[in-house]
């Protein structure tokens, strides 16, 4: 069965050992099974802290994160390459086993031309030796579609999965987005089919990243999709509640939220559960 998860920012705008342990804390009281823990700062993470903080909340937790501007894969590879492994080293020591998010680019760097065939080839080369850094600790990567406005490198799931085949490792797979896929996709339920056993997570927000089922995303095809594939990895609300400088850049929200984080878990995984459950997911 999937487990229904919640990301941290839906309580604190930034993770630090003392935001995070109000975060973990926050999710345990929700009803959740797990956290998605933003590794943006891998150097800061307390990660025994709150290793012990998820087990004393019977949470699992799953990690994310994208590139820093001065880590951006096509242009600095090596920092990239670095600074993901860093990243893995606290995913390891946090108990955790998957690493997803935008680890090929940084948010917000574009160049005004699509992605060249050398920008792939870079990309498919560094992170063929980070999945294998990541193999070594049992972690699976997640690489994120994102949108045109946010990344030109991959905005697709099709686009997505042609760089996991050119990396060519078991252990990489697809970490989709609904509110992405409601910008580039031609529809919610043929890509989901597309990436079958490949899909690794996937975040579940709405068109306005505000609570689901209140804005324009296709959710009964969502979870036809979800279904036809069998899936059994994380659902994961993703929307934010709390905002900090570098969220605000990096995903062009410059209005308050109109809704409350206790709004965003309580409706937004209860509707969750309700379309898994008619889908016979759950």
């Amino acid at each position: 069965m999937p487990t229904f998860g919640a990301h941290a920012f839906i309580w604190v705008g930034d993770w630090t050992p003392e935001t995070g342990s109000f975060a973990i804390a926050a999710a345990a009281r929700s009803g959740v099974d797990l956290i998605e823990i933003p590794m943006l700062r891998p150097e800061r993470f307390d990660a025994p802290r709150h290793k012990a903080e998820l087990e004393a909340a019977g949470l699992q937790a799953v990690c994310s994160l994208v590139l820093p501007p001065e880590a951006h894969m096509p242009v600095a590879p090596a920092a990239a390459r670095a600074f993901l492994e860093r990243a893995l080293d606290q995913v390891a020591a946090v108990g955790a086993d998957f690493l997803g998010g935008v680890l090929y680019g940084n948010l917000g760097t574009l160049t005004g031309q699509p992605p060249t065939a050398k920008e792939r080839a870079v990309c498919a080369e560094t992170l063929r030796g980070v999945a294998a850094y990541a193999a070594e600790r049992g972690i699976t990567l997640g690489l994120e579609p994102v949108n045109r406005y946010e990344t030109y490198l991959y905005n697709t799931i099709a686009d997505t999965l042609a760089l996991i085949d050119a990396i060519g490792t078991d252990n990489v797979t697809i970490h989709a987005d609904t509110y992405h896929m409601n910008v580039e996709e031609p529809g919610f339920a043929g890509p989901i089919e597309s990436a079958g056993h490949r899909l690794g997570c996937i975040h579940l927000s709405e068109s306005d990243r505000g609570v689901p089922g209140h804005g324009n995303v296709g959710w009964d095809d969502v979870f036809a999709g979800l279904a036809r594939i069998d899936y059994r990895g994380p659902l994961v609300l993703e929307s934010f509640a709390a905002i900090n400088p570098d969220l605000a850049g990096a995903t062009c929200m410059w209005r308050s939220p109109s809704y409350t984080s206790d709004q965003l878990v309580q409706e937004g995984v209860a509707f969750l559960r309700e379309k898994a459950t008619a889908v016979g997911l759950v």
